[in-house]
């Protein structure tokens, strides 16, 4: 996810100060990997030096000093040119990590059923937490749930599409360098 573009939607609602962005951020979209102040105030001044956002007041009070930003009309464009923009699939590092792991348990002979059914364990129960959430979450929450979880299902259907082949998989890829092993 671009954190930066992410910051100039936030923005585009009313000036806002770092503290208030990351807070924002983290409430709706940093429940797995919050982010920390410093990448807040590093992101609002490069997007400061690109004209994107500007400085527009200092906030006293009984803590430190608080930046006020807001986004220009050039952040603007962007925004919406980051909002048009499909994003590209991808899968993530997790889902790469488990075709990689039962593509090596196959080649080296090794039984990949065991790693299919823990990590269709590990999916389940991470789909019985989701459940959870939806139903006691708020509107925001049970989308990211929903989204989440039919990620989820596709991964388990594609758990169960490599269970149904795995004897032909293990067969094929031990003869792609023709050595049996």
């Amino acid at each position: 996810m671009s954190v930066s573009r992410t910051l100039l939607g936030l923005l585009e609602a009313e000036p806002q100060h770092g503290y208030t962005l990351r807070r924002r951020y983290d409430e709706w979209f940093g429940t797995a990997r919050p982010l920390k102040s410093a990448q807040v105030y590093s992101t609002l001044q490069r997007l400061a030096r690109d004209g994107l956002v500007d400085l527009t007041g200092i906030e006293g009070g009984g803590g430190p000093e608080r930046h006020v930003y807001t986004i220009t009309g050039p952040g603007v464009d962007e925004l919406e040119r980051w909002l048009e923009e499909p994003e590209v699939p991808d899968m993530s590092m997790s889902r790469r990590a488990l075709f990689a792991k039962v593509v090596i348990a196959l080649a080296s002979g090794r039984p990949a059923e065991h790693l299919l059914h823990n990590q269709r364990q590990s999916h389940l129960s991470r789909m019985r937490e989701l459940r959870a959430a939806r139903q006691r979450g708020d509107l925001l929450t049970q989308l990211a749930a929903d989204f989440e979880s039919h990620h989820l299902n596709a991964d388990l259907q594609w758990m169960d599409a490599a269970d149904a082949r795995l004897a032909q998989l293990g067969e094929a890829l031990r003869g792609i360098d023709g050595v049996d092993r």
